[in-house]
């Protein structure tokens, strides 16, 4: 009998790191069947001489716990190679929830995620309410890729707590057993892990802290516990770290209770000027003791993108601004542009609250511009800051004329962490450290300010050819970092690798031409709402279980992605 699909003499990265080989790769029934010099039929044939052939990227921290329920199509992720994505990160998502607290999960989405409520209550519909509901809903709905999912401990404690959670008191042993109880329930209907918050950045859309904020010792490990009952799952977090040994403590204890891996949010920044460098070693001296912590890391700095478009802009704040802020844009050009609106707004203070923020970009010395071919490790003298020294220009000034360039559609790029040299050294450190996880993808989230989903696709050309301002790395390791040992770390061992037996799950990818297209939003949300969104060039095929998603960067009418249910 045929194959299904035969790819032909590409340059097969396989995921294990190892040197790239000319090879043949034939699929059937969704398997690699076999590799090497294959003369055989086949239902379809890709040529992929002179391309790149590597297994289907693995992003596991997405958000796409919304999208998943009202969308087939996890884009952006899906225009840069990614296969498998995992959902319920951070703590924060739709289930467990009684109809009472529907609202109260979405504000806390919304605030956290920024992820508009008129987009969630008008997107979910609730179909469910406890964890293994909820997957029974996503399970019977098809993807252009495959999604796994994590329980999170907000909607969790809510459920189990109720006003209680919301108030950040003590658990009593009562609420532990029965969030451990939950949480071994949900393991064993196929859920990837649990996540959770320690992060005081991380508020509803009414300015309240998340429930799990302050939770302690004893109900961290009382729910790693039930990942211990079920016998698998993971833990996934994010912290502040603003008592770094103390709080490594916690996350120790947590993975000791669970007998399971953990990984958290590792960045520039978190606990402190050399936290991340701390955190590493840390990091090394659990491993050494024999557990399984490690830190998820950006492929580079983690920043917001600024523009009328966009939910923030450098004159956000500015209560001119904010008076004509939901103005269509072609109206709100035209009011920027008159000369008394501008000089109102210029000569303004940012409002309460967002003082801060507007205060790390007043001189626009780190702040950049986002042009048609994004460079994201940009030179000091490049920044918006720099032209308008260069141009004598006031920098406040310089910045608002050029928000107007592109008819408004011109957009700007402030990093906030991984970018304090000026450069990404420090984030190259970060990624080949033995002991993290590349992650944090955000695909399905912060869809006004970010696109990191892109992520993936800068892996490969920033570190694996682009790079000018200092070293790279080998593309065996980057293949590598985003396929085999992202999947691995979340307990999916069928994937991630072009090995006979493995999941069909691959991408063909002409890598001498791919690049990233500039961010730009599309209103393709419920209610009409935006997104960002970032395209690419470059990949020839994306197939999925051996079905043809992707070709030429368009989408076909296959969807075999579905929920997967960890086992």
């Amino acid at each position: 009998m045929p194959f299904d699909t035969l790819i032909k003499a590409g340059t097969v990265i396989d995921g294990s790191g190892d040197a790239p080989v000319t090879a043949d790769i034939a699929i059937k029934d969704g398997i690699v069947s076999e590799i090497g010099r294959i003369n055989a039929r086949a239902t379809r044939t890709i040529d992929a001489d002179g391309a790149l052939v590597t297994p289907g990227l693995v992003d596991i921290h997405t958000h796409y716990d919304g999208q998943a329920t009202w969308a087939s199509r996890m884009a952006p992720s899906s225009h840069h190679g990614v296969t498998t994505v995992v959902a319920g990160n951070c703590g924060v998502g739709f289930a467990p929830v009684r109809p009472d607290d529907r609202e109260k999960v979405i504000e806390l989405m919304e605030g956290v995620e920024d992820i508009p409520g008129v987009v969630l209550n008008e997107g979910l519909e609730w179909a469910w309410e406890s964890f293994p509901e909820y997957m029974d809903y996503i399970d019977q709905r098809q993807f252009d890729m495959d999604i796994g999912v994590q329980i999170p401990h907000a909607p969790l404690r809510v459920y189990v707590m109720g006003q209680r959670a919301l108030d950040r008191e003590p658990a009593t042993p009562e609420d532990i057993k029965a969030m451990r109880d939950l949480t071994r329930e949900a393991m064993v209907a196929g859920a990837i892990g649990f996540s959770s918050s320690r992060s005081i950045n991380h508020r509803s859309s009414k300015g309240e802290h998340t429930p799990s904020l302050q939770a302690e010792l004893n109900e961290m490990a009382g729910i790693a516990a039930g990942i211990r009952d079920a016998g698998r799952g993971v833990i996934e977090l994010i912290s502040d770290f603003f008592d770094l040994d103390e709080e490594f403590d916690l996350l120790e204890g947590m993975v000791a209770s669970g007998s399971c891996p953990l990984s958290f949010t590792l960045a520039e920044g978190i606990g402190g000027p050399d936290g991340w460098q701390r955190l590493l070693h840390r990091i090394e001296q659990a491993n050494e003791k024999g557990l399984t912590i490690r830190g998820q890391v950006a492929a580079r700095a983690i920043g917001i993108t600024l523009g009328l478009t966009t939910t923030l802009n450098p004159f956000s704040g500015k209560p001119t601004y904010r008076k004509i802020s939901k103005l269509p844009l072609a109206e709100r050009l035209h009011k920027l542009r008159d000369p008394d609106v501008k000089a109102r707004i210029l000569q303004e203070e940012s409002s309460h609250g967002f003082t801060q923020l507007f205060k790390r970009m007043s001189d626009m010395h780190n702040v950049w511009e986002l042009s048609g071919d994004p460079n994201y490790e940009p030179l000091p003298e490049e920044s918006v800051g720099g032209r308008a020294a260069a141009a004598g220009c006031d920098p406040q000034e310089y910045a608002y004329e050029l928000m107007l360039e592109r008819e408004g559609l011109a957009m700007m790029y402030m990093p906030m962490t991984n970018y304090a040299e000026k450069n990404l050294d420090n984030c190259r450190e970060l990624i080949m450290h033995e002991h993290t996880l590349m992650g944090l993808g955000d695909g399905g989230a912060h869809v006004g300010t970010i696109c990191d989903a892109s992520y993936p696709t800068f892996g490969l050309t920033h570190w694996g050819r682009d790079r000018s301002r200092g070293d790279r790395i080998d593309l065996p390791t980057l293949v590598r970092n985003q396929t085999r040992d992202t999947a691995r770390a979340v307990g999916l061992t069928d994937r991630g690798e072009l090995k006979v037996g493995l999941r069909g799950d691959l991408n063909v990818i002409d890598f001498d031409n791919l690049k990233i297209g500039a961010p730009k939003m599309v209103y393709d949300l419920p209610s009409g709402a935006g997104r960002l969104e970032q395209k690419t060039d470059g990949y020839i095929a994306t197939l999925v279980k051996g079905e043809l998603t992707y070709r030429n960067a368009e989408p076909t009418d296959a969807l075999p992605g579905r929920l997967i249910r960890a086992s």
